[in-house]
């Protein structure tokens, strides 16, 4: 393919074929959806002359390829044993280089568009822009099992509500009362999640017990289920106590973006230590009995001040 002498245009959408628009300089990028000159293969046929035909994934340099011309991208050419899938020839360290041109030159769409994400970007920027796409779904916030499952929001809410049973609140305040009948075993298990809709936005309140070293613990912390960025616009609350005493924790909420176990891990929620616990539940401090409350609110922008004043949900 001689691309000095090929012009490639990126479609309009509204534009008829009798518009005209001032000349661009000559171009080597191929944009996904262009328009292309007869004998120039189409966007949609570069996509299948990079389609490994073992994981159906664009190829990205390395491209290797057998005797035979037949190409695999450089992950699975590891993963068939060096044997070509398709003619059984081995692969060798042949590199498709003008394969590894054109893909170098192609432009493409982000691989979560049809999730709503409008970026096109040049091969290599493509790959770094997936791994934080803001569209990219998210993994399940379960914490009792290990749920592969992955979706948007709405679908993930659902799931939590008719598959794992989640309690589904309204609101932006919570008090539980956890019960344990054995509260010397503890065995790194998740006790309860609950889902909270609030100020338009779901939250997952967990709750739960596990050994932090030799010390048996319970752990209350807030995620949000959204991103990060979306997630600093709100802080919350956890209260745990009786007997006049009171331990008060507060902070931001973290992204579901966070796995479950990397928030518990860092410590990030209210931490209690098993005899405060007992201490909390009175009686003969043989039966766990603990009332954990909280609440949520938006942090605004007061623009007079400068400074963020907490917004309480009604």
């Amino acid at each position: 393919m001689e691309s000095d002498s090929v012009e490639c245009v990126s479609s309009i959408d509204g534009m008829d074929e009798d518009e005209t628009s001032p000349p661009h300089p000559a171009s080597s990028k191929i944009h996904a959806g262009a328009a292309t000159p007869a004998g120039i293969p189409a966007a949609t046929s570069v996509h299948e002359l990079l389609e490994c035909p073992v994981c159906t994934n664009s190829m990205y340099p390395p491209i290797h390829q057998c005797q035979n011309g037949h190409t695999i991208c450089s992950t699975c050419k590891a993963r068939v044993h060096n044997r070509c899938p398709t003619c059984r020839q081995e692969l060798g360290d042949i590199r498709c280089l003008a394969l590894e041109k054109v893909a170098e030159s192609l432009e493409l769409p982000c691989k979560y568009n049809s999730l709503g994400c409008p970026e096109i970007f040049p091969y290599y920027s493509k790959l770094k822009h997936e791994a934080q796409c803001s569209y990219r779904p998210y993994n399940c916030p379960y914490a009792g099992s290990e749920c592969a499952v992955v979706g948007d929001i709405p679908f993930l809410v659902t799931h939590l509500r008719d598959d794992h049973k989640v309690d589904m609140h309204s609101g932006c305040t919570f008090n539980h009362r956890y019960v344990k009948s054995n509260p010397r075993e503890v065995e790194n298990a998740t006790w309860m999640l609950t889902v909270f809709n609030c100020f338009g936005h779901y939250f997952c309140l967990h709750f739960e017990a596990f050994q932090l070293g030799m010390a048996p613990v319970y752990m209350a912390f807030l995620r949000f289920m959204g991103d990060e960025n979306e997630a600093r616009n709100f802080s919350y609350s956890v209260e745990v106590g009786a007997n006049g005493r009171k331990l008060i924790w507060e902070g931001t909420p973290r992204s579901i973006r966070d796995s479950h176990r990397k928030v518990r891990d860092s410590h990030d929620g209210l931490i209690i230590q098993r005899n405060m616990a007992l201490f909390f539940s009175g009686g003969d401090r043989k039966e766990l009995k603990l009332r954990v409350t909280g609440r949520i609110w938006k942090e605004q922008q007061n623009n007079d001040a400068g400074v963020c004043m907490p917004s309480v949900c009604s």
